[in-house]
């Protein structure tokens, strides 16, 4: 024993460091794993209960319409899933955003417009009037439910054209000195309407300003 001990001191207190480097490597191995789950699927690397749910894939204005790279599907823990939220992708290409989303964030069913532009309900149609005061415009969304009212006028009081119109979308004011209209006119906006009263918003609005009020 005192022969080995002399001959091979650098082997009996070497194997200990060395099996604690690859112990070490082997915990840090572990570790980084289960980090890159928990990044990648946090809810069920946890044991927690998850919900294909549809998220933006992108940031998205109001008014965006849909398309297939705009959305995906993700795992989204139940407990902080929110109210509404979808989870299928399907019938969701050229729907209309109702308000602007962040990339990542859930998609619920308030965010999305109740019409298509230039679809809808049989016997209805869509609109484009321009309003009195461009500042009501904007505060405006797609989807959102407004009473069209036409401006009081000598001998005319203000009356209500339509209740209950919805907003499909809001044009982009146009900035350029050849922009058709006055200028303290907002921009175009297109509200969707059933087709009798439709008719008698587009004549009326050519002749006497007009503007919403909001529900």
């Amino acid at each position: 024993m005192d022969v080995l001990s002399k001959l091979h001191p650098p082997v009996l207190t070497r194997l200990p460091g060395r099996r604690t480097r690859l112990i070490r490597r082997w915990l840090a191995a572990c570790l980084l794993l289960i980090g890159v789950l928990l990044f990648a699927h946090p809810g069920s690397a946890r044991g927690a209960p998850t919900t294909p749910t549809v998220v933006a894939a992108r940031d998205l204005p109001s008014g965006a319409t849909l398309r297939a790279g705009d959305v995906r599907l993700a795992d989204f823990p139940d407990e902080t899933r929110p109210e509404g939220a979808l989870s299928t992708l399907d019938a969701l290409d050229g729907r209309l955003l109702a308000g602007a989303v962040r990339a990542g964030e859930p998609l619920t069913d308030v965010r999305l417009a109740t019409v298509l532009p230039g679809s809808g309900d049989p016997g209805t149609a869509t609109v484009p009037v321009r309003l009195a005061d461009a500042a009501v415009a904007g505060l405006l969304e797609p989807g959102r439910h407004v009473d069209v009212v036409a401006a009081p006028e000598p001998g005319t009081p203000a009356s209500v054209l339509a209740a209950g119109a919805t907003v499909v979308e809001v044009g982009r004011q146009d900035p350029s000195p050849k922009a058709l209209g006055p200028p303290d006119k907002g921009p175009l906006v297109l509200l969707r309407l059933p087709e009798g009263i439709a008719t008698r918003v587009a004549a009326v609005s050519l002749e006497r300003p007009v503007t919403v009020t909001l529900r």
